[in-house]
């Protein structure tokens, strides 16, 4: 205490002096009208300036969130696109023929939901890649379930805990996806072949079909992993060699991999009956 005494008696003139400059600050601002215009103003701009510092900081901590909320919402908005497209096509089909189809039943029609997560792992250099998302059983996820992204196919889920499942990359050597060319519903089959994780090979398109370059790459349907119409990428060149049925083409893949935040994992209600129908008859699918 007696330090402090000391001080303020060894700076009394300057305290003083503060105290008066204060005084006088207040009474031309209290007391003039234009002065107080000016520094109300100048106030409200500095506070401003301060509030939305601070509330960016609040922001930014609170990212994860948000994203995991904007996550959400875009796989119930995505289910709906993927239910309305198969919708289209169950009434272009009950257009041919409406005595033996029926377009009405959603739940027949469409039997995908999609599950948002957090991507907290990934490799895109490897020859066999492998992603980590934030989702696992308590969330309903399950060994073999497909895997999508807002751009396209990314891969499927192949081992699962509790919180988190582990997804074989498109970006893999043992990783093949039933793809066709959506201008002439062309089947074919998409495989990594390594090196350049931005493309990846179309297999087994004849001859007689006539690919152009830019034309766009979808997903089949042909299996219990993806929905009809996923995007897969666009050709990016196509050779004829000697000697062989089929075309060599290469494909931009739709997904960059080394930019993955969140996914969507891809779940068929309807996976286990046809899987089972399809083993018990003997169908061993070698793709997906």
């Amino acid at each position: 205490m007696r330090n402090l005494f000391a001080f303020i008696y060894r700076f009394r003139s300057f305290i003083l002096f503060l105290l008066l400059e204060v005084l006088c600050v207040f009474l031309i601002v209290r007391y003039n009208t234009y002065q107080g215009a000016a520094f109300f103003n100048s106030a409200n701009k500095y506070v401003g300036q301060v509030l939305e510092f601070q509330s960016g900081i609040t922001d930014y901590f609170r990212l994860t969130s948000i994203n995991q909320t904007l996550a959400r919402e875009n796989a119930a908005l995505r289910e709906e696109v993927l239910q309305y497209r198969k919708l289209s096509l169950a009434d272009s089909t009950a257009t041919l023929d409406t005595t033996y189809y029926t377009a009405t039943d959603t739940s027949q029609v469409y039997p995908y939901s999609l599950v948002a997560g957090r991507v907290i792992n990934n490799s895109v250099r490897r020859m066999n890649n492998y992603l980590t998302i934030a989702k696992g059983t308590a969330d309903g996820v399950k060994p073999g379930m497909g895997v999508v992204s807002s751009k396209g196919v990314v891969g499927r889920v192949k081992t699962v805990s509790e919180h988190y499942a582990t997804v074989t990359s498109l970006l893999h050597s043992q990783m093949l996806v039933s793809a066709k060319i959506k201008k002439s519903e062309t089947f074919g089959t998409i495989k990594w072949t390594g090196g350049d994780y931005r493309t990846a090979m179309l297999d087994y398109i004849p001859l007689h079909i006539k690919p152009a370059k830019g034309d766009t790459i979808i997903t089949s349907g042909f299996n219990t992993v993806f929905p009809e119409g996923i995007m897969v990428g666009t050709i990016n060149s196509i050779e004829k060699e000697p000697d062989k049925s089929f075309y060599t083409i290469e494909v931009q893949l739709a997904v960059d991999f080394s930019q993955l935040s969140y996914v969507y994992v891809v779940e068929n209600m309807y996976k286990i009956e046809r899987d089972t129908l399809e083993q018990n008859a003997g169908i061993l699918p070698d793709e997906q």
